[in-house]
């Protein structure tokens, strides 16, 4: 065995995805695996004629009463000399609400209440707390901790990758720009952060108020405004020499963070301006995430 990858955390913060991205490196996947198996697979595993030599599995509380074994299990390893890696994933409770409101799944902490019949999310949020209280020894221990609050899945695969898979395994530097409103709150997991706050703001303008970056009249605004010129003239050239930088450095995802107040205007116009220039050449995996361009705008 050269890399045998625990996977758990929260329900709903994307195990499933993480497992994916592993699956499609070229491990043996297994999910849904009942604790107390863990230390039966991985000896099965190492010995002698056994043609995995990576693997990956999901134990989450799924596994029902057994759960409580998982750290015991994790330590029996350790004993053994069996190397092994901890990936644990997490979100924030509000985001997890929200994730089986959209999907309509039952928690497996919750019983039977099904969110049809419980809109509210009280029995969803009180599976959390339970939840929390089982996986937080096991929080403490893991090798990589990765928020997914702020995640796509298809984001989520590509920072699994970068943290969990080897160098120069995924290919071509994937990079996001990532817009947010700095009102509601800095992304967690982002590598570059700029603040584009000092340009001119549509929203004072009562007919671009409603609109978004993603409309023309905006996106003129903006690209005409005092200032863009000269960001355009520094930022450029700084994330030209730093891509190649953390390509070299085996970096296999990079988030960009572009912010302004409300995550609407401004970081939007910017954002997919980089997005077309770097996707353009062809050198990255680009993509853009506009975090916030759907939440109200507040009166002036």
């Amino acid at each position: 065995m050269r890399d045998f990858v625990v996977i758990t955390g929260f329900s709903g913060a994307g195990k499933s995805q993480a497992m994916a991205c592993f699956e499609d490196a070229g491990y043996f996947c297994v999910d849904n695996l009942p604790p107390e198996m863990l230390g039966q697979l991985a000896e099965l595993f190492e010995h002698e004629g056994s043609q995995v030599q990576h693997a990956a599995v999901v134990c989450d509380v799924r596994g029902g009463d057994f759960f409580d074994g998982l750290v015991k299990v994790l330590d029996e390893l350790v004993a053994r000399g069996v190397p092994h890696r901890l990936l644990f994933l997490g979100a924030s409770e509000d985001v997890l609400v929200n994730r089986y409101k959209e999907t309509r799944r039952r928690h497996p902490l919750s019983g039977d209440a099904v969110v049809e019949s419980d809109p509210a999310g009280g029995a969803v949020i009180r599976a959390i707390d339970a939840e929390r209280a089982l996986l937080q020894p096991l929080g403490a221990r893991a090798d990589v901790s990765i928020d997914t609050s702020d995640f796509s899945a298809a984001r989520l695969r590509k920072v699994v990758a970068d943290k969990m898979l080897p160098r120069g395994s995924v290919g071509k530097l994937a990079v996001t720009f990532l817009t947010y409103g700095f009102k509601h709150g800095a992304p967690r997991d982002a590598d570059l952060l700029f603040d584009v706050r000092f340009l001119p703001n549509p929203h004072y303008e009562d007919d671009l108020r409603p609109l978004t970056g993603l409309d023309e009249a905006v996106r003129r605004y903006v690209e005409s405004s005092d200032g863009i010129d000269e960001f355009y003239d520094h930022l450029t050239p700084l994330l030209g020499y730093l891509l190649p930088q953390y390509e070299r450095e085996g970096k296999a995802h990079l988030t960009v963070g572009i912010g302004c107040t409300g995550g609407r205007h401004r970081s939007v116009v910017i954002a997919e301006h980089l997005a077309s220039l770097y996707g353009g050449q062809g050198a990255h995996l680009v993509d853009v995430v506009h975090r916030d361009i759907d939440k109200a705008p507040r009166r002036p």
